[in-house]
């Protein structure tokens, strides 16, 4: 994770309502109006099921309250507003709680189309329509119960599992093959790049994963594919700290990346 952001958390009045401006609204509009089609062209099934069931506004920032008053029936989960970026260990901790951190302020108009760190647009529009469903739910709680378990030095390994799924991960249905993550769905040119012939791809393996290093500045140059989402809620039933430590035990894979300009 990056250690700092550019942008400055917003915070919610008494009533937990927090105040955008038009500007920051209308940032949520377009946003929302070019997103729209490509999920619909793009996304998985389970995705755009969430995304009807949540029904969000399109011309303006959600608030998080409203967004728990649909959330919490269908699984118990709720959202709240944090700042842009929170340490692994509160991360894991609230999302063991079924609490989803969402950073609170949107992004700037020249950080449209691409944007490092997560925003509101990203955490509402691209994560919660997941949380609708009671099985990718239990997924992130598992890994939120996992992170709980693990002593800090461990964190980042854990980490990959919920980033090359829930955050990167692509799926096949029917044959084709569909974006299933949430910095997918809310990225505009993420989204088109996951899916062409640019990225390598490979077949959905917990230890290869946890073997695997990111970076969160760029379009990933490797997905890894479910060919059966179910694969993905069987993963939530491993030993994920055995799987960690099978992972430690056999290093690292090389970077698909430069390390140099990841350093820098």
């Amino acid at each position: 994770m990056a250690k700092q952001s550019a942008y400055a958390a917003k915070s919610p009045d008494s009533e937990g309502h927090i105040h955008y401006t038009a500007a920051e609204n209308a940032v949520w509009r377009d946003l929302y109006a070019q997103q729209a089609p490509n999920v619909q062209k793009h996304m998985a099934r389970p995705y755009l099921d969430g995304l009807a069931r949540l029904d969000l506004p399109r011309d303006r920032v959600p608030q998080a309250a409203e967004v728990s008053a649909v959330l919490g029936p269908l699984t118990g989960w709720r959202v709240e507003p944090v700042p842009a970026l929170i340490p692994f260990g509160r991360f894991f901790s609230m999302l063991a709680d079924r609490a989803f951190p969402a950073a609170s302020f949107i992004r700037s108009r020249e950080d449209f189309d691409y944007i490092k760190e997560p925003d509101i647009f990203h955490e509402i529009f691209g994560h919660t329509p997941l949380l609708t469903d009671a099985r990718f739910a239990a997924f992130s709680q598992a890994i939120g119960a996992a992170g709980l378990r693990a002593a800090p030095k461990d964190y980042a390994w854990i980490i990959r599992l919920y980033w090359f799924t829930i955050e990167f991960g692509l799926t096949r249905e029917d044959g084709a093959l569909k974006a299933l993550g949430s910095g997918l769905a809310s990225s505009p040119t993420e989204l088109p790049w996951s899916l062409s012939d640019g990225p390598e791809r490979r077949g959905f393996d917990v230890i290869d994963i946890l073997r695997t290093p990111y970076r969160i500045d760029i379009h990933q140059p490797l997905y890894y594919v479910l060919e059966d989402i179910d694969a993905l809620f069987a993963a939530a039933e491993r030993d994920l700290l055995a799987d960690v430590r099978k992972a430690q035990e056999l290093g690292l894979f090389a970077p698909l990346y430069d390390e140099a300009r990841a350093a820098s």
